[in-house]
């Protein structure tokens, strides 16, 4: 009988376990060295916070850059290692939503690779983890420091423009499909700032600059030098609601994006309700005075489960995810400290930017409505609100998801009505605290208008003010919860400590 014989390389493992090393923190030392100096974690690091330990599973990780005519294969092996995107899926907080939910696929930039730059090879694995997670279904989570296209990649001899390359619309095309979140930190221009800006929700940290082109485009366009530093610097971002959550650094962006994934990963099981009582004194007698609503939502939800989103833009309404009884939950919600909680124009996008979100993850949505209306005058048409505000309701009523409505104080004219879904028949459930008010306007402007008459023959001052004062008491009295629930516009008036068990009967009804 005869035996075959083995051919195989006996040093073939070793070979592999060298090269792979080569790709490593501890195989490119001067790189690793580089990236702390500056304050900054390497991509690898940030990979092993991001994920459950022993869980990734790397997709072209021997990949270099397309640049063998250029470099020798060791340089490129170490100077390009992974073409400076590490891909692959693993999985991310399996401890609190089971490891079946906990399935994401990732990608993480690498800039200590020709600055995070995105080549032939490195397109093509984004291509491929993309693909997987649209097949698979996984949400994706991608860190996007680097700057833009790479015009170095010589070995590619198909190409002009490359504008053939299919990421862009890979990454498009997984909306709805499955949650996307960016994480940034430092540079991030071009190519890498167009997937930060279509993700779903986008994280930076403070030390963060985010621009559709960097200095050298810019530059190149005629239109002057700047240094990175001045191109979309993270506090500019924040101001005009272009980016979700602000870090300190690349630890703390790390574990917002694991706090973000895990709404959109399901219901958890550990989970503590705070002491509800205190929401029946959460509201000032004087119907008048403002109060922070932030308040309302961290004594009406799950403890510590409140994350607000976009703090300093469209301050007219708070929009946050949140939990209740471990169940994930969109928030958005009137702050009547800022207009009054009139909603303005950017008010109005960042309302109709949460719905689409909820709509996309598959979130119940909870309105905690105290607002006059839409925010109106010469300045906010000029802003565009006849365009913006109106497709609110035609945003909302895409929404398929359950969506409970509880009206604190002041639900008033279309503003109020876009909160809620564009109707107050919308919601599964729409209830209101004692202390709710409802008319077509703000009763002020009501008494101003379809009194103006009366008003002005009046010639006394203090009686003007006194007839005004009488008729704005009737309409408050016309337009309260109570009333407004015995003619069934809204379904019910309940006890503030009630508020838990009203929202998840309206989601179990959904």
């Amino acid at each position: 009988m005869t035996h075959p014989t083995n051919t195989s390389d006996p040093d073939a493992l070793g070979h592999l376990s060298a090269l792979l090393h080569e790709t490593t923190d501890v195989g490119r030392p001067k790189a690793t060295d580089k990236r702390r100096n500056k304050g900054y974690r390497t991509a690898r690091e940030n990979l092993n916070d991001l994920i459950d330990e022993g869980s990734l599973v790397e997709y072209g990780q021997l990949a270099v850059a397309a640049q063998r005519d250029r470099r020798d294969a060791d340089t490129l092996r170490v100077d390009t290692a992974a073409d400076g995107v590490i891909t692959g899926t693993a999985t991310i907080n399996a401890a609190v939503v089971g490891e079946q939910q906990a399935h994401t696929a990732v990608a993480i930039y690498d800039y200590s690779v020709l600055a995070g730059t995105q080549g032939f090879f490195h397109h093509q694995k984004l291509d491929r983890i993309l693909d997987i997670a649209e097949r698979e279904r996984l949400s994706v989570v991608m860190y996007t420091e680097g700057g833009g296209g790479r015009p170095g990649d010589t070995d590619v001899k198909v190409n002009i423009a490359g504008l053939n390359v299919t990421t862009f619309m890979q990454w498009g095309h997984l909306t709805g499909k499955v949650p996307r979140i960016a994480v940034n930190n430092g540079y991030c221009f071009a190519g890498n700032a167009a997937l930060f800006g279509a993700a779903d929700i986008r994280i930076t940290t403070r030390t963060s600059s985010i621009g559709m082109a960097g200095p050298a485009m810019i530059e190149g366009g005629g239109l002057g030098q700047f240094h990175p530093d001045a191109i979309g610097p993270a506090q500019t971002l924040c101001a005009n609601g272009s980016v979700d959550l602000l870090a300190e650094d690349e630890a703390h962006a790390t574990a917002i994006a694991k706090c973000v994934l895990s709404y959109a990963q399901g219901r958890t099981g550990d989970w503590r309700a705070p002491e509800q009582s205190v929401l029946r004194e959460i509201l000032p007698t004087n119907r008048r005075l403002a109060y922070d609503v932030r308040k309302i939502m961290t004594a009406l939800f799950d403890e510590q489960s409140v994350l607000e989103l976009r703090p300093i833009y469209g301050r007219a309404v708070v929009t946050a995810f949140a939990r209740i009884e471990g169940i994930p939950v969109a928030v958005i919600a009137s702050d009547c400290r800022y207009l009054g909680g009139a909603i303005d124009v950017d008010a109005a996008c960042k309302a109709a930017d949460m719905m689409q979100l909820a709509k996309r993850w598959k979130l119940p949505i909870v309105s905690l409505v105290d607002t006059p209306g839409f925010m109106v005058g010469p300045d906010s048409e000029a802003q565009g609100a006849a365009r913006v505000m109106p497709e609110l309701f035609n945003t909302a009523a895409s929404v398929d998801t359950p969506w409970i409505a509880l009206f604190l104080r002041r639900g008033y004219g279309l503003g109020a009505m876009a909160l809620v879904g564009g109707s107050f028949t919308f919601p599964t459930i729409a209830a209101s605290w004692p202390q709710g008010e409802f008319g077509g306007m703000g009763l002020e402007g009501a008494v101003r208008l379809g009194y103006q008459k009366e008003l002005a023959s009046i010639a006394d001052e203090t009686e003007r003010e006194a007839l005004f004062n009488r008729l704005v008491g009737e309409l408050y009295e016309k337009g309260r919860a109570t009333e407004a629930a015995a003619y069934l516009e809204i379904d019910m008036v309940i006890d503030p400590i009630d508020s838990r068990k009203t929202i998840l009967r309206g989601l179990r009804e959904a």
